[in-house]
């Protein structure tokens, strides 16, 4: 494997003004670190990775490339781009090792995580890195979040995960308390109470949405988060139909095809597959069959009737009349995006959501409380896991500069 990296690294022409880069959500500073590696000095390029992405190795294996880095790259115009999710995989995977640093010295400041996810995950390492105290709180048994329970063993190990737990939580001090919902028996105003001087939210989008549709509340009817969060759990039969064709919908459909379903169809209201090229050859190559401009008109329990679209000029989609059809399956998988859970905006007063459920705040992550922040999917909506970093990253600044302006204001 190193020499194939080699070989893609070599390809690279160290563009002045790499639009590599400029593709990366997070900047990730790719030409220097592949001349880093070049120079043999392969530990200071993964250093600079983690520096600027703490969750570097993971983004290298399920971030969009071909629409981020790779898609920029100047070689990809006429040929094949260097593939640096490759590289940066590699680097990554090798330096991550080598990182056993204990904690920072702390500057006695007490820090809450809402959510193990992405953007959580990040604000806790780098509020770590500052000497806060940091303590997160997690709603299901692991970290992750919808990288543990919303993407696929084949797309990421979770062996990944449990390194990152133990090289950048563990290592660092980061508490961690699992199975623990804050919003029910421990409240936001109780985290305040108990002096953490800052609160970040970052819960993500845990709540499907629904089709709102007869028949959906059958018993062969399941929601694409909830089967991704422990396939096991499920018995979906020999024939499935997945109702969505999003990057969730393909991983649905790829891991049913790996658990043992025999023929999984992909249904959409039109003709576009939302999903990225990458995912969708992929689970073509994989068997899954793709059947457009369909709308699911009621489940029963032999399996969908869908009926004919059509596609206006001004994008709105119309039911063609008398159209209705059959379509069998022994269950119904719904992928068609999810929303918030509303917990914390119930139990907390001052906290304010919009009209979607998403909490409003400014583009450094304030909320309309002082001393609540909040990023990535739970303000945004369903976002790139390299998105959610990128974000957090700006908003661990401003709570940094947040709770700093309070230790000034209790030394005057």
């Amino acid at each position: 494997m190193s020499i194939h990296v080699l070989d893609e690294a070599n390809r690279c022409l160290n563009c002045k003004v790499p639009l590599c880069k400029k593709g990366c959500p997070i900047q990730t500073p790719i030409p220097e670190v592949i001349q880093l590696m070049l120079n043999g000095k392969i530990d200071e390029a993964g250093k600079l990775l983690f520096e600027n992405n703490p969750l570097t190795t993971i983004c290298s294996l399920v971030c969009n490339h071909e629409n981020q880095c790779e898609g920029h790259c100047v070689l990809g115009k006429k040929g094949s781009p260097v593939h640096f999710s490759m590289i940066e995989n590699y680097i990554s995977s090798a330096y991550s090792s080598k990182m056993v640093k204990g904690p920072a010295q702390s500057n006695g400041m007490k820090v809450a995580i809402i959510g193990a996810g992405p953007a959580g995950l990040t604000i806790a390492v780098i509020l770590a890195r500052k000497g806060y105290k940091v303590t997160i709180f997690e709603g299901k048994d692991k970290i992750g979040g919808v990288l543990r329970y919303g993407i696929p063993e084949f797309r990421l190990p979770k062996s990944i995960l449990d390194d990152f737990e133990y090289r950048h939580l563990i290592l660092k001090d980061i508490k961690v308390r699992p199975n623990t919902t804050i919003g029910s028996s421990i409240t936001i105003d109780d985290l305040f109470r108990d002096g953490y001087k800052s609160i970040f939210v970052g819960t993500g989008v845990w709540r499907p949405f629904a089709l709102h549709i007869k028949g959906e509340t059958l018993g062969h009817v399941h929601f694409g988060i909830h089967y991704l969060s422990n396939p096991d759990s499920f018995h979906l039969g020999k024939k499935v139909i997945v109702i969505g064709n999003g990057n969730s919908a393909m991983d649905v459909a790829r891991t049913a095809l790996r658990k043992g379903v025999q023929k999984l169809q992909c249904f959409s209201r039109t003709d576009k597959v939302s999903a990225s090229k990458h995912e969708y050859e992929y689970a073509l190559l994989e068997g899954v069959e793709f059947v457009h401009n369909k709308a699911p008109v009621e489940i029963v329990e032999e399996g969908v009737i869908f009926a004919d679209t059509k596609v206006g000029e001004d994008g709105s989609i119309d039911i063609i009349p008398d159209s209705k059809q059959l379509y069998e399956a022994d269950s119904v998988i719904i992928c068609i995006s999810q929303g918030p859970q509303n917990r914390i905006v119930a139990t907390t007063k001052g906290l304010d959501a919009n009209g979607k459920g998403l909490l409003v705040t400014d583009e450094m992550g304030h909320t309309t409380r002082p001393g609540i922040f909040a990023s990535g999917d739970v303000v945004n909506g369903s976002r790139t896991v390299v998105e959610a970093v990128a974000h957090s990253k700006l908003v661990a600044e401003a709570m940094d500069k947040y709770m700093q302006s309070l230790k000034e204001s209790e030394m005057e």
